[in-house]
């Protein structure tokens, strides 16, 4: 009997332990992932993503904290300065683009930034829907040049004349119609007159100023000499045209913007294509981290 127990097979587990320990074990030596199956790793290829896709979001932070930062630099640097320009609206100052457009890319560059970074699918998905967002705006803007150009042009007139009106008050406003009125060899909306709008230079105005224009109006503001003369344009709106013509640009600016907005469409259109080449990089490299993060959240 010894002998005849000695030639039978041994087990080693009893009859309690069930049928799943040795098919198991036979089977994961066939295939070590069918019992015991191990995490997808992710290929080189998307690891490669995902650390473009951080990189390309922590560069556009940064320039969002850039633009950010020269806002509220150039607000707060008015508001120091002496003249009361602590009145002066807060919605009409150029300075707010600056905050809003770095606040918007500095946030939505976070999301995506943070999502890649740590895997977030809630962070990447807001940050999809982001892009998505500002894709429709742009759409809807460009609808909106294309069926309401009259109505915007009427708007960017109104705009114009804001600044006329509101040339002393705002000093980032005085540099920017000055820099119109330089390059573009113009002075007013429609024509020099209207300059006569404003409180300052109306001839019935108190100061040295009034009958007059600012000096970017002036056909030479240097006159001969090394440094520009602040006062070329003292009493020009009490002249003749013809002989205003001499001293000063009687043309608006009004067509000479739009005639220079034409001439721009092509650098336009190249700037759009850009931008939203930028958005669809982005917005691929997001979905493909997207994609594996929720593949490896799936397998757990």
């Amino acid at each position: 009997q010894v002998s005849r127990l000695a030639q039978l097979p041994y087990s080693s587990y009893s009859d309690d332990d069930g049928d799943d320990g040795p098919p198991c074990r036979d089977s994961a030596q066939q295939d070590p992932g069918l019992c015991c199956p191990v995490p997808p790793k992710p290929s080189a290829f998307s690891r490669c993503v995902r650390c473009l896709a951080f990189l390309w979001n922590l560069f556009f932070l940064l320039l969002g904290l850039l633009l950010l930062a020269l806002g509220v630099w150039g607000l707060l640097a008015k508001a120091s300065l002496p003249g009361g320009e602590r009145g002066t609206l807060l919605s009409s100052d150029p300075m707010l683009l600056f905050v809003l457009g770095g606040l918007g890319v500095g946030t939505v560059s976070l999301a995506g930034c943070l999502g890649a970074l740590r895997a977030s699918p809630c962070l990447l998905r807001l940050f999809l829907g982001s892009l998505l967002a500002f894709g429709g705006l742009q759409v809807l803007g460009g609808l909106l040049l294309l069926l309401a150009r009259r109505r915007l042009r009427d708007g960017l007139r109104d705009l114009l004349l804001l600044c006329l009106l509101r040339y002393q008050d705002d000093p980032d406003l005085q540099f920017l119609v000055d820099e119109v009125q330089r390059s573009l060899q113009c002075c007013g909306l429609g024509s020099y007159r209207d300059w006569e709008s404003n409180v300052y230079f109306n001839c019935s105005a108190p100061g040295v100023q009034a009958c007059g224009v600012p000096a970017s109006c002036c056909r030479d503001p240097l006159q001969d000499g090394p440094v520009p003369n602040a006062q070329c344009g003292f009493g020009v709106l009490a002249l003749e045209e013809v002989a205003a013509g001499a001293v000063v640009h009687v043309g608006g600016c009004g067509a000479a913007l739009g005639v220079w907005l034409r001439g721009q469409a092509g650098a336009i259109a190249t700037g759009a294509t850009a931008l939203v080449l930028v958005e669809a990089v982005g917005a691929l490299m997001a979905l493909r981290v997207l994609r594996d993060v929720t593949a490896f959240r799936a397998w757990g």
